[in-house]
């Protein structure tokens, strides 16, 4: 989705333009994390905060991509937005609520060798925390 957006805001390609908005529609229908007809949590995994995403899906990574793309104030972004905000920590920030990888010296799947901030439910990650000040900026909650 992002891939095709970027590629026709750049070249003004209909098809591709096309594509990206059936694209967000598949998430927007969803609410970015909901069942389209049970209106439940598709995925428990959805509605906890990681950084880095990598290859995965968590609803901040819904959120940053529908601002991306200039679909983050779209109402259907409002129950992601508010979830969003309820993860917000009593002292400001974001908490990355788990992680992904783990750091390691050798080759691994899932490894790193960055360790990018840990998780904690109390104490706020930088990244996600940037991130989450974005998407709320971009949607005009900040």
């Amino acid at each position: 989705m992002l891939g095709l957006a970027i590629y026709a805001e750049r070249t003004e390609n209909v098809a591709a333009r096309d594509a990206a908005r059936r694209a967000a529609e598949v998430f927007l229908s969803r609410n970015l994390f909901l069942g389209r007809h049970s209106g439940r949590v598709m995925n428990k995994e959805f509605v906890l905060l990681h950084y880095p995403l990598y290859y995965s899906y968590d609803v901040l990574g819904g959120l940053k991509a529908m601002a991306e793309i200039g679909r983050i104030r779209d109402p259907r972004c409002r129950k992601a937005l508010d979830l969003l905000e309820s993860k917000r920590l009593p002292a400001g920030g974001w908490p990355a609520e788990q992680r992904l990888y783990r750091v390691s010296s050798g080759v691994e799947a899932r490894t790193d060798s960055v360790d990018w901030g840990g998780t904690s439910k109390t104490t706020p990650n930088e990244w996600v925390t940037a991130d989450a000040l974005h998407v709320l900026k971009a949607a005009g909650r900040a």
